[in-house]
């Protein structure tokens, strides 16, 4: 390492309780809410002498490419984006670092064997509401900058740490992005879910859609309360509900043998899924009556060599090849309701910024890290989907998210501390490179 460089990380080591106790007010503000841990990021952005502006916008206002998802999945009502800049001497790269704020809707916490709000060290582990679901991605970026500033260590180009709003459609970086904030690269600061922390990168996220279809039927002649007697009688959605899911499995294979990149195809064995995850039609232990309409669910995930649009398209031309095959879809087409959708995006590994991200944990931890591909629908989608500002990811060792129903999350304290280190050395590498 530079002397310089090499100064910042010894701060961060030096710092290490400081850095601990910032993570651990962010999770106490996390009780009283978004706007609480908001406060306090912005205070300490002050504080290290960053510029920081407070950026309100509405979700659903925000210009987007190759993106979309209905009004009902949108997160409603302004959020409020925290951006603090610190300026470079003019001789290098800009850089933004981001990581959001807002966690799952707190609910349940009496299910946690570790008070939620307490931030309590055990066993090497912090635990704490949305720690890492991402409030450490938050802290990290904010204890990287501080420790570069009071090193004295001037970066190259301008170095944002932004702390931006993502849950539900929230588009928080995306929002920045889109009142002027850019620069030459990006990286997302949050833990991947594969439990194997700083050891991978996230270069490479997969593109997805998820999407309803609706299909009627025809009860039968009767009022009777029973309809088994005259089910012949009927048209009854499901059965033409499976019409189409046979269509789009088939569909599926066929893709499954089509569709293929490399990096996809090593880790899976397969590089595109159409799933069908929820079925509705009916009602519990009214076994006897049919009803009129059967609601199907689906998701589907295609590579960043696809384009969104021509997925959608694939979708709707099979489902009306099958409603042309079929008497009654023919005069009785289904609804197709789509709900979201994402782009894909890949970084190479010859690409200037993930070689520096890449040195800079191999440096810290003394392990080269690897691309994980199964980051499905990420966040690093957006600066290079939106802006063409190239981004990675990167995060501690970390489990048990609130996100996918468990209890007690929480990060590995050293992988937290390494994580600082590896920022801010991405902070010093990428911005001082000619």
């Amino acid at each position: 390492m530079a002397a310089g460089l090499n100064d910042v990380v010894a701060l961060v080591e030096q710092n290490r309780t400081a850095e601990i106790d910032f993570l651990r007010a962010l999770i106490a503000a996390q009780r009283a809410g978004e706007d609480a841990v908001q406060a306090i990021v912005s205070e300490r952005l002050a504080a290290i002498g960053a510029k920081v502006e407070n950026i309100a916008y509405a979700p659903a206002d925000v210009p987007l490419v190759g993106e979309f998802a209905a009004n009902g999945v949108i997160a409603e009502g302004q959020r409020s984006s925290v951006v603090g800049s610190l300026p470079g001497d003019g001789s290098g790269r800009s850089l933004i670092l981001f990581a959001h704020p807002d966690s799952e809707p707190v609910n349940a916490t009496e299910k946690w064997k570790h008070n939620p709000f307490d931030g309590i060290v055990e066993d090497g582990r912090l635990y704490g509401w949305g720690v890492a679901d991402d409030l450490l991605g938050v802290a990290a970026g904010v204890c990287a900058m501080a420790a570069v500033a009071k090193a004295g260590v001037m970066p190259g180009g301008t170095v944002i740490m932004a702390s931006t709003p993502s849950k539900r459609h929230a588009r928080g970086v995306a929002a920045i992005m889109s009142q002027g904030f850019t620069a030459d690269a990006a990286v997302y600061l949050h833990p991947a879910e594969s439990g194997v922390g700083l050891n991978e990168i996230k270069a490479f996220a997969s593109g997805q859609l998820e999407f309803c279809i609706t299909v009627l039927g025809q009860k039968p002649p009767t009022t009777e309360p029973g309809h088994t007697a005259f089910a012949h009688l009927a048209i009854n959605p499901l059965d033409k509900g499976f019409v189409l899911y046979s269509a789009l499995k088939a569909l599926d294979e066929k893709r499954g043998a089509e569709v293929c990149h490399p990096r996809l195809q090593a880790a899976v064995g397969r590089s595109t899924n159409i799933q069908v995850s929820n079925i509705v039609v009916g009602q519990n232990q009214k076994y006897s009556r049919l009803h009129r309409t059967c609601i199907i669910g689906w998701a589907v995930s295609f590579p960043p060599t696809e384009r969104m649009e021509d997925v959608q398209a694939q979708i709707i031309a099979t489902i009306e090849t099958a409603c042309a095959g079929d008497d009654w879809l023919r005069d009785h087409p289904p609804t197709v309701e789509w709900i979201s959708g994402v782009t894909g995006m890949e970084i190479a590994e010859d690409h200037p910024l993930y070689e520096v991200v890449s040195g800079a944990v191999t440096a810290v931890t003394g392990v080269k890290p690897s691309v994980n591909p199964m980051h499905t629908s990420s966040d690093i989608r957006n600066p290079i989907v939106q802006k063409g500002i190239p981004t990675v990811g990167l995060g501690p060792f970390c489990g048990d998210l609130t996100q996918i129903g468990q209890t007690d999350e929480w990060v590995d304290v050293e992988d937290y501390i390494k994580m600082i280190k590896v920022t801010a050395s991405i902070i010093v590498n990428w911005t001082r490179a000619p």
